[in-house]
């Protein structure tokens, strides 16, 4: 490990100006490329303290063995001679986007004396147009199916088209009116090329031109009473309409644009790109990399442009980008867009609209590709077998922990304190172990304390249950049963002995199963309170661990420093999927009694009234305020509703002091109450908490 001091230039050698620096290794390898506007500033920060720096950014430095830089004149100059030297010297510690897939296009080869249609994969070759890309390759040739009607342009082989010609025949797309077949002169080179040319026009977004000149010439073949030709024609305008209605119109303005949207965790990041254009998905792609560097969402945006555009010029590079965030700066990116294209780029972050509906689109499809490409991992059982071992490997533990518990505290400034239990058994979430808690040992903020609290009542039940079945002292000599929780990883056995794990009607009981290592959503101040918990409760087999979301460190009681897991390590996935899953379990959650809380109404108090009656009073008078100032005669209308209950529920509303206004969270809205939102309370129904049914509250 190098000391960066070592290397450090001296004061004064750095200039004050535009430039891309690279940072080598021992063995003169280039590990980091970057840029910046002013070489000397963004130098100076490598080189603080290094506790002060980012355990990425700490990780690189102390690798590297020398720094070098070049000065440029201007941003622009700095941005495209950093796409050239990453992709020249594919250093280790940039971020490098890769595909998931190598998608295939529809690629016309215009640079042929007869352009030919076909399906294309990989690297693009200069002179060819490419349309897509697509996610299936049959996709492809359906599309060019139906074209090729209107179209007919070469498709064939280089081998075939000289054979045809050489024999005077043509291939059966000939003789069937899919191929104009320039391979026995049916047209000349000049011809074709035109056919071609239009081909890639109605490709490009130009499909309304020829609908109408199909149009105007079947109407003329009419007239003429040609029927069998305007028949044809009227098959052709068919053909494109099925052709355009593969890809559905998601913006009204015919607008050509890319839209790019990321989704990211600690260690990863998924991106994903819809290709627009005449206001149709023309063509979709993904990738996911490792975030290998400290880097925000923009600094992501602006290595997805180098990546998607760094080989394209003219139309390629649309002349609208839509992003989720802004590269800093965003204006020599913009200009180096522009140059690409040879006019003007919008890049900018889409506020309302479709565009904004459509981005949301493709951020879902983001956030999907990312949980696909984490379950395809997780899924793998050599992988989850590996992840385990590395786990006890880094926290010393006897055995590969096959339970694991993870537990995380959930609130809203105080409110609402709860806290999840989640499983994970042999590297997989097993859902109907999972448990809520409601913490109740006290009021206010202090997530040590709620997690001993939900440490210590977890447990205290597993003590339980082990105290009523008799495991204190036969438990250990019990026998068991072969293939009762068996693990898939060892075959060893998790659930123990069938007669104490199980209730009569062979369902688990609740507490039973002890995990082999409890995780903590946080630090030392977490793991020590788990850890004292347990101790307390005279529990000494049950290894601890907090994860620390910030750096991904991993704590263990009583240490004063924590584990740090390799940044490509199976075992720090697997605990940050646990991790991620309790914190969601415990949000979802929290965020179901904020809801619940919130609609809570002056009926509720009134005994012997139900839900239905409810909702008959709230369907009568349409809102709580109204039923309030109603008399008891009128209340009485209701049916079902007798004067006895009518003066009760008059007398609740009475007392009850009224409700203050519905206001939207996230808006600071005040929401009117209105017909047809009403719960069952008579409070207007929040939408967009999710209600969590599985796991248990305890």
């Amino acid at each position: 490990m190098a000391d960066p001091s070592s290397y450090r230039p001296k004061p004064g050698e750095i200039p004050d100006s535009p430039g891309v620096y690279r940072f080598r290794d021992e063995h003169r390898r280039v590990i980091y490329v970057g840029k910046a506007k002013s070489l000397r500033q963004r130098l100076a920060n490598y080189f603080q303290d290094l506790a002060g720096l980012h355990p990425r950014t700490r990780s690189m430095v102390t690798t590297a063995a020398s720094v070098e830089w070049t000065v440029v004149s201007t941003e622009v100059e700095a941005l495209q001679l950093e796409y050239s030297w990453i992709k020249e010297y594919d250093p280790r510690f940039n971020v490098k986007y890769r595909d998931d897939k190598s998608y295939p296009y529809l690629a016309v080869t215009m640079n042929e004396e007869y352009p030919r249609v076909q399906v294309m994969r990989g690297h693009k070759k200069k002179g060819v147009r490419y349309f897509g890309p697509y996610a299936h390759a049959w996709a492809i040739r359906d599309t060019v199916d139906l074209l090729l009607r209107v179209f007919p342009v070469r498709t064939c082989s280089a081998g075939v088209f000289k054979n045809a010609a050489r024999t005077g025949r043509p291939c059966l797309l000939g003789y069937i009116g899919k191929c104009s077949a320039p391979c026995v002169d049916r047209v000349s080179a000049e011809e074709h090329r035109e056919l071609a040319d239009e081909f890639c026009d109605f490709m490009t977004g130009r499909t309304n031109t020829y609908i109408r000149r199909l149009e105007k010439q079947m109407g003329e073949a009419a007239e003429e009473m040609e029927y069998e030709r305007a028949a044809r024609l009227r098959d052709d305008i068919e053909a494109l309409k099925k052709a355009m209605e593969k890809n559905a119109v998601v913006l009204a303005d015919a607008t050509d644009a890319d839209l790019i949207a990321v989704a990211e965790d600690e260690l990863e990041a998924a991106v994903q790109i819809f290709h627009v254009r005449g206001g149709r998905v023309r063509g979709q792609r993904g990738w996911v990399t490792d975030k290998v560097e400290e880097i925000t969402t923009g600094a992501l945006v602006e290595h997805a442009l180098q990546q998607l555009y760094g080989e394209e010029t003219g139309d390629a590079v649309p002349k609208e980008v839509l992003v989720p965030a802004l590269p800093d700066p965003v204006e020599p990116v913009q200009e180096w867009l522009a140059g690409r294209r040879g006019s003007g780029v919008s890049l900018r972050v889409p506020q309302r609209g479709d565009k904004k509906a459509l981005m949301e689109t493709v951020q879902r499809n983001a956030q999907q590709a990312l949980v696909l490409h984490k379950t395809k991992r997780a899924s793998d059982l050599t992988t989850r077998s590996r992840a385990l071992e590395e786990i006890a490997d880094a926290l010393d533990l006897d055995s590969a922990p096959l339970r694991i518990e993870c537990y995380d505290i959930s609130h809203l400034q105080g409110d609402d304190v709860v806290a999840s239990m989640v499983v994970f058994e042999d590297g997989l979430a097993r859902k109907s172990e999972y448990r809520r808690f409601q913490i109740k040992g006290f009021a206010g903020q202090d997530d040590v304390r709620s997690m001993h609290e939900v440490i210590t009542r977890r447990f205290r039940r597993y003590l339980a249950e082990k105290e009523k079945t008799g495991e204190w002292t036969d438990g250990e000599n019990a026998e068991t049963t072969p293939g009762n929780g068996e693990s898939p990883l060892t075959g060893t056995d998790l659930a123990g002995p069938t007669n104490t794990l199980t209730e009569d009607d062979g369902r688990p009981k609740k507490f039973a199963y002890p995990p082999q290592l409890v995780v903590v959503d946080g630090g030392a101040p977490q793991v020590a309170a788990a850890r004292r918990a347990l101790d307390d409760l005279g529990i000494d087999d049950i290894a601890v661990c907090g994860l620390a979301k910030r750096l991904e460190e991993v704590w263990l009681p009583g240490d004063d420093d924590p584990v740090v897991l390799p940044r490509t390590s199976e075992g720090l996935y697997l605990l940050q999927r646990v991790r991620d899953e309790a914190h969601r379990f415990a949000i979802t959650y929290q965020r179901t009694k904020r809801s619940k809380r919130f609609r809570s109404s002056p009926l509720d108090d009134v005994p012997g009234l139900g839900d239905t009656r409810k909702q008959a009073l709230l369907k009568h008078f349409g809102s709580l305020k109204k039923l309030r100032s109603a008399t008891i005669d009128q209340i009485c209308e209701v049916p079902g509703i007798g004067r006895k209950t009518a003066e009760t529920i008059a007398a609740a509303l009475a007392q009850a002091a009224p409700a203050a206004p519905a206001v939207n969270t996230a808006t600071g809205e005040i929401m009117e109450e209105e017909p047809g939102t009403m719960g069952s309370s008579g409070e207007p129904v929040r939408t967009g908490a999710p209600d969590e049914r599985r796991g248990q509250e305890t």
